[in-house]
């Protein structure tokens, strides 16, 4: 049997691969010899590495977990059995082996394969996921379907340690025990957080549990001991205090699952071998694999982090060996905030940070080394997040909730009942607001303006640029109550940004370009092709700042001097900010023909962040067009510049 290689550099080329060139889909996997599976998994690993090289994209989840989706797909009779990914960013591995091998080049791209499992992309697969801690709970639906239906196909649900930590995992499990499903949790451990407990005894203890042997004896016992209810109980303490001793697997127990391992993920013979004889089992299963994060290349098994994902590695021309000399970048929305948290905290002890899992994505790493004892990540819990820090505010904390606009939603009852009805003082920094990019709908902040602004006793801010961020943010510190700052993913128009720790009014605007017919209303981060579109259009342009409170005062003064009120935002047209604008002037009489311009009523695929914004008109060529039409369609005196597109 071939060796495992482990890879110092991603590959230039494309490597050789001739036995998984042969793999089309899992059937034809299927049809290899175990022995030859080494070898393929060498092959996939090489050719993972210069995929994710050519594209860029998650990259370490995947070679964690490589072996495991070969012994998966060859062990389990898939699609018609169901595999359920979690997160999904593990599953490239799973993308090449289920016919996509060919496409992979187009990941992440305009029209091309998605980052993560889509039920529209694949009959395998089986959940579309993004969020995390969801494959449980899927899994068991379906598990409980093909039951309804007399079906024997199993369910699987892959979970990594990060996403147990959330409540949602646990509730599935609690569920999945009580009714006694026919499905198999695998726990893939690839930070040890749960235990250190892998080697050759527990390798051969998790042998023993999962063979029919065992289990027969097991269940055979149960039913002679029916008629002994302490005897009965007896033999379950006995049996708990063994598992106890040989692994950590006892809360699964509790839950009703039946444990096996830890074993090592990596080790594909064992893997085959286990899976193998759990398949042979009926009842809720529970397998717990130890793997190492980007097994197999070795800067990603050294820094884990650092290669969760990557960009796509630039080659060097042949005429220009030595590598220009990058730019400073310049700080992104997220820095702006990580910066603004470590000054506020300087000036204020009351102040705290909080994030669920999102340190490095909100820039939070200087915060929490800086002060970490006002420093808490709660791990994948954003419910938790939101009503610790109602707790904290309720005894005199000052926290700062760093979120991204997508994972807000999954603690919108928290929002609501413990914080927003008690009127609290906690501030959520909402990154990633607006469209994403790469990775699609399932990490896109399309809604949050319409879910936020609905709420009594909210505050909500859209900042156009760097040091408008940086105003609000503090802004929103200041302010008594619950209040919301939303800023994109990425990097602004370049600002120069103050250091001061300086607040605007609340539900002030500001007045940027003063023009005829036409104004335009900028919520957030659109304010550069507002402008431009101004320009061609004469047109004037007022920064909002507030979607609540709105400046009333500069709407109406805008509706008095202008025929067409124009807004702007990233985010649904459906209860945005141009719906708040809407009821405004409905509620104070007011008649004037209003534009509203955002997110289309529809999920807006993967894509660069340009190309959606494009796609959804939201540049400087569709607001244009978006206001020529609406003028054309009007009986007014407006006449639209010739040639602005």
């Amino acid at each position: 049997m071939q060796e495992p290689v482990t890879f110092q550099e991603i590959p230039a080329r494309r490597p050789d691969t001739p036995l998984l060139d042969q793999i089309d889909n899992p059937a034809r996997l299927r049809s290899l010899s175990s022995g030859q599976l080494t070898r393929l998994a060498n092959e996939l690993r090489a050719y993972l590495l210069w995929t994710v090289g050519q594209t860029g994209g998650h990259f370490g989840a995947g070679l964690g977990v490589l072996e495991l989706t070969i012994a998966l797909h060859y062990i389990f009779n898939t699609p018609e059995d169901r595999l359920v990914w979690d997160v999904g960013h593990q599953a490239y591995p799973h993308k090449i082996l289920t016919g996509r091998r060919n496409r992979m080049h187009s990941i992440r791209r305009k029209d091309g394969l998605a980052g993560f499992p889509k039920r529209a992309e694949s009959e395998y697969d089986t959940f579309g996921v993004g969020h995390s801690s969801t494959s449980i709970s899927a899994a068991l639906g379906m598990a409980v379907a093909n039951k309804l239906q007399n079906n024997r196909r199993k369910s699987i649900a892959v979970i990594g340690d990060g996403a147990m930590t959330a409540g949602m995992a646990f509730e599935a499990l609690n569920h999945a025990g009580h009714l006694h499903a026919d499905m198999l949790v695998i726990l893939n451990d690839n930070d040890m957080s749960i235990s250190h407990n892998v080697g050759g005894l527990s390798n051969y203890f998790a042998k023993l549990l999962a063979s029919r042997t065992y289990n027969q004896v097991r269940d055979g016992s149960k039913k002679v001991l029916q008629g002994a209810p302490h005897l009965m109980a007896l033999a379950r303490k006995t049996e708990e205090h063994f598992k106890g001793m040989i692994s950590p697997g006892t809360l699964f127990e509790e839950l009703g699952f039946n444990y096996i391992g830890p074993i090592d993920g990596h080790d594909l013979p064992l893997l085959l071998e286990t899976l193998e004889k759990i398949r042979e089992l009926d009842g809720p299963q529970f397998l717990h694999v130890v793997t190492t994060k980007g097994k197999g290349f070795a800067p990603a098994e050294a820094d884990p982090v650092g290669y969760h994902a990557i960009n796509k590695i630039e080659p060097v021309p042949a005429d220009k060996p030595e590598p220009v000399k990058p730019k400073p970048a310049a700080p992104k929305y997220a820095n702006v905030f990580g910066q603004w948290l470590v000054d506020a905290a300087e000036a204020d002890d009351r102040v705290v940070g909080i994030t669920p899992a999102m340190c490095e994505g909100s820039d939070l790493v200087a915060f929490s080394k800086r002060f970490p004892d006002r420093y808490f990540d709660v791990a994948i819990a954003e419910q938790h997040a939101v009503t610790l820090a109602a707790g904290m505010a309720c005894d005199g904390a000052k926290p700062v909730v760093a979120i991204y606009s997508t994972f807000l939603q999954r603690a919108y009852d928290q929002l609501i009942h413990d914080v927003a009805i008690q009127n609290l003082d906690v501030l959520f920094a909402i990154d990633r607001a607006g469209l994403v990019g790469a990775d699609g709908p399932t990490h896109g902040g399309a809604f949050d303006i319409s879910y936020l602004r609905c709420i009594p006793n909210m505050l909500v801010m859209t900042p156009s640029d760097e040091d408008e961020t940086r105003k609000l943010l503090q802004t929103g510190l200041s302010h008594s109550g619950p209040a919301s700052v939303r800023y994109p993913r990425g990097t602004g128009p370049g600002t120069p940004i103050s250091q001061s720790l300086d607040t605007v009014p609340v539900g002030k605007g500001r007045l940027l370009r003063e023009g005829k017919s036409i104004a335009i209303l900028n919520f957030g981060t659109l304010l550069t092709p507002a402008l431009e579109a101004a320009e061609h259009l004469n047109a004037t342009v007022a920064d909002m700042r507030f979607v609540k409170p709105l400046d009333e005062e500069l709407i109406r003064q805008l509706a008095s001097q202008h025929d067409l009120l124009v807004t702007v935002e990233e985010n649904a047209i459906a209860g945005g900010a141009g719906s708040a604008v809407t009821e405004f002037l409905n509620a104070s009489d007011i008649l004037q023909p209003l534009l509203q311009i955002g997110i289309p009523d529809r999920f807006v695929e993967h894509a660069q962040h340009g190309e959606q914004l494009s796609e959804c008109g939201l540049d400087k060529a569709g607001i244009l067009k978006a206001i020529e039409q609406r003028c054309a369609r009007m009986d007014t005196r407006l006449r639209v510049i010739p040639g602005s597109l």
